[in-house]
């Protein structure tokens, strides 16, 4: 009687114990989701170095904005005009390859919480209810077990489990009754994996695969941000040589009328007349060929914007007038010092850097797998009867057969070599880059002066032709050659404008001095005033 009851009373300790079970199983996070989103942007927050960039933007779609994160309607706005800085706004917050990647940056750093929790310790627990029957012998037989294994530092392996079993008779004999058991196993490795650095390797590599995407988002926030400003000019481009084509063909068709009314006067021979009108043709040729191009560069920026297709705007042709009224200096530019402040600043190049000691870790790393594997185990087993089992000793593993470790030894030395000539090339490539991009600007600036110049000087030219035509001083043929330069000078002036613009953004992306405030617009220093997006432009003049 009295062993019945005593069972009764660890049956019901064995049903608690599986209940409790099923409760912490139910206790878990209510949103998964939530959960990793809230690990992973604890992680990108504390590993963003503020000299990396402003930290706004970088999450992704689904997950809740933060606060210095753009939000912005995708679409054009009800002015019908998208300026320079609504275009960078627009792309900030929709272009598809800035979504992409937000979603690696975000994805390195999940995968940094999954290592991190090989490092932790790591609960299990569960449970079964089974009914047995062996001829006339029929059971229920209950189980629960709970445990944790954790890896520390030092190589140490732990791991333990309490298990509770009970078996019983459904006619109510109890003839099996219950059991419980403790169990512990530890291992520590004493020669190969006992040193700290080889066991936190993985969780160091993933640590800084993390800091390498933060510091490559922050990379391409700059590189796009020049990309699509680029784009934006290219088409602002189109559009004013579209239009000064349109100026060039409506100054054809009224030299054309009057050089008919000089003919009719006889001051002129009429073929000058016929000369004019094939310059006619040739010049609404031009205007068409212009405007679908403009068009077509329209639509690739829709693209970049992540505006529907179908979509109509204009765009802010006041900004080629903001650059030609600020002017352009002669840039007096250090290049040696552009070229140091690129390599030490550069977020590519410190991360190559970074990587050549990444291999040297994985070539000592390697180099412990070649060792003997002397380890200390021991584990221990009791149960409710009192009944123990424990297991002690050494266990070793000499280094008779370590073709596949020298085999990964050898190819870590291989891609350390290698690491250290993509960290030599990368250098010269960036001081190649700075090199260009400050031949790029100071070439542009002398060619815009020496175009500007050139383009007064056809301003004047024409209005001269033009008078001396008036008072038959000229022929037709004077003044028609007189439109062709203007035409082609002012066409000239404009790309060499832009270009210069282009370059000037170049150079500041190349040497790392450009910094993308949480608009998507740019300034060249960290103490720039911010400007709101609404205004007409914001580009960057050169250093002086």
């Amino acid at each position: 009687m009295t062993d019945r009851s005593q069972n009764r009373r660890w049956q019901r300790f064995c049903l608690l114990a599986l209940g409790s079970l099923l409760v912490l199983a139910g206790c878990g996070p209510k949103n998964y989701k939530e959960d990793a989103d809230q690990r992973v942007y604890n992680i990108i927050e504390r590993k963003w170095d503020p000299k990396f960039g402003t930290k706004a933007n970088y999450r992704i779609r689904d997950v809740a904005p933060g606060p210095n994160d753009l939000q912005i309607e995708n679409a054009v706005p009800a002015s019908g005009v998208v300026t320079l800085p609504c275009a960078l706004a627009l792309a900030t917050a929709h272009n598809r390859d800035y979504q992409t990647q937000k979603e690696l940056l975000y994805t390195a750093a999940l995968d940094l919480r999954l290592v991190r929790h090989g490092y932790e310790t790591q609960l299990f627990g569960g449970g079964s209810v089974l009914y047995l029957r062996d001829g006339d012998d029929r059971a229920v037989q209950t189980e629960a077990n709970l445990g944790f294994n954790r890896l520390l530092a030092t190589g140490t392996q732990i791991s333990t489990r309490i298990a509770t079993a009970w078996a019983d008779v459904l006619a109510g004999t109890g003839r099996q009754g219950w059991t419980s058991i403790f169990g512990a196993v530890i291992t520590q490795p004493l020669l190969r994996g006992s040193d700290r650095r080889v066991v936190m390797e993985k969780l160091t590599l993933a640590e800084r695969t993390t800091l390498y995407q933060i510091r490559t988002f922050n990379r391409f926030r700059k590189t796009f941000a020049v990309a699509v400003a680029t784009q934006y000019l290219q088409a602002l481009e189109l559009d004013a040589v579209a239009q000064n084509t349109q100026d060039y063909l409506h100054a054809l068709t009224g030299l054309e009328s009057r050089a008919r009314k000089v003919v009719a006067a006889g001051l002129i021979p009429s073929l000058e007349v016929d000369q004019i009108h094939q310059d006619v043709l040739k010049a609404r040729d031009s205007l068409v060929l212009a405007q679908k191009e403009y068009e077509r560069s329209l639509d690739q920026l829709k693209l970049t914007l992540a505006l529907p297709i179908v979509s109509d705007f204009q765009l802010d042709v006041g900004l080629l007038n903001v650059l030609r009224q600020q002017g352009i200096a002669q840039p007096e530019i250090a290049l040696p010092e552009a070229i140091e402040g690129a390599l030490c600043s550069r977020l590519d190049v410190t991360n190559s850097a970074d990587a050549v000691l990444d291999a040297q870790r994985a070539v000592y790393v390697a180099a412990d797998s070649l060792r003997a594997d002397l380890r200390l185990t021991g584990s221990v087993d009791v149960n409710t009867r009192g009944d123990q089992s424990i297991t002690a000793g050494p266990v070793l593993d000499l280094p008779l057969d370590r073709v596949p470790e020298q085999h990964v030894y050898r190819k870590a030395w291989i891609t350390l070599e290698a690491r250290r000539r993509e960290y030599d090339l990368l250098a010269d490539a960036v001081r190649l880059e700075v090199r260009e991009a400050h031949r790029k600007l100071t070439e542009t600036a002398e060619r815009y002066q020496i175009l500007s110049a050139a383009l007064t000087t056809a301003q004047a030219r024409d209005k001269r032709a033009s008078v001396l035509m008036q008072y038959g001083q000229a022929s037709s043929r004077r003044v028609l050659d007189a439109l062709n330069d203007l035409y082609d000078a002012r066409n000239a002036a404009t790309d060499a404008l832009t270009d210069y613009a282009v370059a000037t953004l170049d150079f500041y992306r190349d040497t790392e001095a450009l910094q993308v405030r949480p608009d998507g617009m740019w300034q060249e220093g960290p103490n720039l005033p911010v400007s709101s997006t609404r205004t007409t432009a914001n580009i960057p003049t050169a250093a002086k």
